[in-house]
């Protein structure tokens, strides 16, 4: 069969064998890719992944009835699974989505591998990358800005001039074109599209609406690139008829899957939050100057303003520390919060039925009414808390307070609102096995243990190019005296060991800082920390300076792609075990407990697991990489469950002595 272009393969014709020979040509020594680059090598982990997805895609009946329609990958870093996947996607001609965590790996399907398939493979190929509504621009709010007289003061005429010629230019409204704008920016905030600022039917802009003409590309596309958070909102809505901009789709692949859980949690629970109800009463007032006239425009500003003073009452009882606690223990400790919620609600209804009036006459108020009517919602599902299956908690932030009921495990919604209305779906990322197994996994989707899984190696060197450092027995445990007087100096022993080059991860920032501060002035290197700049700045740096270090906490624990000699150490400070006080953690605990599990073996540690495999997964970027992981917690080889994340590791050969570590960045870099 010539590989220049894909055989036409129509979906009610595949044939199996034939598509499944076409795939293993495809990713051979003989084949497209190695015609296309030159000096490839075929990785049988890569041919292997291809082959169970296309299997998985082919299958003929839904995941509800056949276990076959799901498949669960761990693919290790150099796998190259990103093709792995999208293949056999484009060769089975279904409408999929392709859901990712990060945005960068959205940008590089986008850019890199769909122009590639398109120019050798499918020449006819749609594929779009769909965002969260926040990302376009909205016309109606656009308008309503630049028309107001009272508009803020953050809004530059020079902004606004660029952002009109943007207008006379853009056929998406999407506002990364907008490269000069900064993340945070609050004009943006003022002009962008929300749903529960979105008229609908009703907004004057119609057919011109950047949303609406998105949702017809989206329809016409056959490979849909979105973000978790967009897929689980759009899936959240699906549940009460609506959509958000995703069209119907046939199958879905999931990039980065070990998210799926966290987010999933987000956008199956409800919130309500002091920042909600302030939003929409500016918005009312905007719209009312705008829009209303004498006693009406009185009656609406004076019952949105009355509702305002009411939320910052109710606020304000609440205890003034930041942080995540349970809900109810508050409520059964507090006499009047019966009282308290009725006054509330009292409020947003008044301002719902002043709302419903004006309606009569103006049917553009019809999205505040709604955003008014959903926070009575959420407010009254939170604090009634009857459902068993939440987790019922609160937030106090610096300037607001936020109320949320979580769902305690997601596996069932899932299986209703997901699983049973989708052909296949498959699974992958680096990190989705502890100890091997994917069983934790699969428990925390709801998935059934007869569902397709497959581990497939880095085919990085790691026994060769690397050495896994832990710490002498002797070393003190994290919770006992010296540790952290012990842990700096190790630090700045590793450090200067790999002369800078080094990635320093911790589990909060209070060790962050206190090592920062530490070794700032000890090191001859540029050190960087997180929270100095912005974080891509931050990494341009750390990569550009070979010799620098860069201290981090959360977000750059994944993500983060630094091949080269600039990060040839990854030092963690500790096991990344979570906080066991957050209330969505206490209550998914006390669940497994109830059910006779083990909290601590079968949660607790499998999270601390792949957050840890996350971090490690920095090192070895490019099989030319080379360097040290070192993990300063003997916890590894001095307790039971040390010998569970060792067996989550890289094939690293361990060393347990400084000197040997300083002994392999003196060695020549192997041939």
């Amino acid at each position: 069969m010539p590989m220049s272009k894909s055989p036409v393969f129509h979906q009610s014709e595949i044939d199996k064998t034939e598509v499944l020979e076409y795939l293993i040509d495809f990713f051979s020594n003989h084949g497209l890719l190695a015609e296309t680059f030159q000096g490839f090598e075929a990785r049988d982990g890569q041919r292997l992944m291809a082959r169970a997805v296309m299997e998985t895609l082919l299958e003929p009946l839904n995941p509800s009835l056949n276990p076959q329609c799901q498949l669960a990958v761990e693919a290790g870093t150099g796998v190259g699974k990103t093709l792995a996947y999208l293949i056999p996607a484009v060769l089975s001609n279904q409408k999929i989505v392709i859901s990712t965590n990060t945005r960068n790996l959205q940008e590089q399907i986008l850019k890199k591998e769909i122009p590639f398939i398109r120019e050798h493979l499918a020449p006819d190929l749609t594929a779009l990358c769909v965002k969260g509504r926040q990302n376009y621009l909205c016309l109606h709010r656009w308008h309503q800005f630049i028309g107001n007289p009272q508009r803020p003061l953050f809004s530059g005429s020079d902004e606004l001039a660029r952002i009109d010629d943007w207008l006379q230019e853009t056929e998406t409204g999407d506002r990364a074109e907008l490269y000069w704008l900064a993340d945070e920016a609050p004009l943006w905030q003022a002009i962008s599209s929300t749903t529960s600022q979105c008229l609908g039917i009703h907004c004057p802009e119609g057919p011109r609406c950047f949303i609406t003409r998105l949702r017809k590309k989206a329809a016409q596309s056959r490979i849909l690139i979105v973000n978790h958070h967009l897929f689980f909102s759009d899936l959240a809505l699906r549940r009460f008829g609506h959509a958000e901009v995703l069209p119907r789709y046939e199958s879905v692949i999931f990039d980065e899957a070990h998210h799926l859980e966290g987010v999933a949690t987000r956008y199956f629970g409800n919130s309500f939050s002091h920042y909600q109800l302030l939003d929409l009463v500016k918005d009312i007032e905007i719209s009312a100057q705008a829009d209303l006239k004498g006693r009406e425009l009185e009656r609406v500003v004076q019952s949105s303003r009355a509702l305002a003073k009411q939320a910052d009452h109710f606020i304000g009882l609440f205890p003034k520390e930041k942080g995540r606690f349970p809900l109810l223990p508050f409520v059964e400790e507090f006499r009047d919060w019966q009282d308290e919620r009725r006054d509330l609600l009292d409020h947003l209804e008044a301002l719902a039925g002043h709302l419903d009036q004006i309606l009569q006459v103006a049917e553009a108020w019809n999205g505040l009414l709604r955003r008014c009517r959903e926070l009575i919602g959420s407010f009254e599902t939170i604090t009634e808390y009857q459902e068993t299956s939440s987790v019922y908690w609160y937030e106090r932030r610096e300037k607001t307070l936020q109320l949320s009921a979580s769902p305690i495990e997601v596996g069932d919604q899932l299986n209703e609102h997901f699983y049973r209305q989708v052909k296949s779906v498959v699974f992958t990322s680096a990190t989705l096995t502890t100890g091997g197994s994917f069983r934790y996994f699969l428990d925390r989707l709801g998935l059934s243990p007869k569902i397709q899984t497959l581990i497939i190696d880095t085919p990085f060197d790691y026994r060769n190019r690397t050495r896994l450092y832990i710490p002498p027995d002797s070393f003190p445990l994290p919770a006992q005296p010296h540790f952290q007087e012990r842990l700096q100096e190790e630090l700045f022993q590793i450090v200067m060991a790999a002369n800078g080059r080094s990635l320093l991860l911790f589990t909060s920032i209070t060790a962050m800082k206190k090592s920062y501060q530490h070794l700032a002035d000890r090191l001859p290197f540029p050190v960087f920390v997180q929270g100095e700049a912005a974080k891509t700045a931050l990494l341009e740096n750390f990569q550009q300076q070979t010799h620098s270090v860069l201290l981090a906490v959360a977000s750059f624990w994944e993500g983060i792609d630094v091949p080269g000699e600039s990060l040839s150490c990854v030092i963690i400070d500790k096991l990344p075990f979570e906080v066991p006080s957050d209330p969505v953690i206490m209550a998914r605990a006390e669940k497994i407990k109830a059910e006779g599990g083990n909290p601590f073996f079968d949660f607790q540690v499998p999270r601390a697991i792949l957050t840890l495999r996350q971090g490690v997964g920095r090192l070895m970027r490019s099989s030319s990489d080379r360097g040290v992981l070192a993990i300063i917690d003997v916890r590894l080889f001095t307790k039971k469950y040390g010998g569970v994340f060792l067996k989550s590791l890289p094939p690293s050969p361990i060393v347990r002595e400084i000197t040997q570590v300083q002994d392999f960045f003196k060695e020549e870099t192997p041939k």
